[in-house]
């Protein structure tokens, strides 16, 4: 499913056990390393410690909800690259339109099927990896125009 050579870190973001063990399940024998926490102030706190490629995130959690961690996440230039995938059961457009307004970057609404989530675990995790090559490859080029522009006296 994803690069063998890089084990991924998924943080689950979820106050319901069992959902947690869903998820878990669903992963488990793909090439990730999972986390879990169990609320929003959780997240937050797991997210800096663990450094997740991509947060599995629940809407409706205690202390805060998905979205204000999601907003929080994506306001902070440390955290806002990490790919953030809502899972929930809100399913009203109003919903996805406020996760997307907080910076979401995919949404996928409950029951949760296999073969969904595990696609899309792939894409964001695949945009990641290019982003980061990206990125990469941006300061390389920035590093060899400043090696050659003359320097002034």
């Amino acid at each position: 499913m994803n690069d063998e050579s890089k084990k991924y870190r998924i943080l689950i973001a979820d106050d319901e056990p069992v959902n947690q063990e869903l998820l878990e399940a669903f992963l488990i024998g793909e090439n990730f390393e999972l986390e879990f926490a169990n609320d929003g102030l959780e997240t937050i706190q797991k997210t800096e410690s663990f450094k997740p490629d991509l947060i599995l995130l629940d809407v409706m959690m205690p202390k805060l909800s998905g979205f204000e961690v999601c907003e929080q996440l994506k306001n902070d230039p440390a955290t806002a690259d990490i790919m953030i995938l809502m899972v929930t059961a809100l399913s009203e457009l109003g919903d996805v339109e406020r996760a997307v307004n907080v910076g979401c970057d995919d949404y996928l609404s409950k029951p949760i099927h296999k073969l969904e989530l595990l696609k899309r675990v792939d894409n964001m995790l695949r945009l990641r990896a290019v982003t980061n090559e990206l990125e990469r490859l941006r300061r390389y080029i920035d590093s060899m125009e400043e090696s050659l522009t003359p320097k002034k006296k």
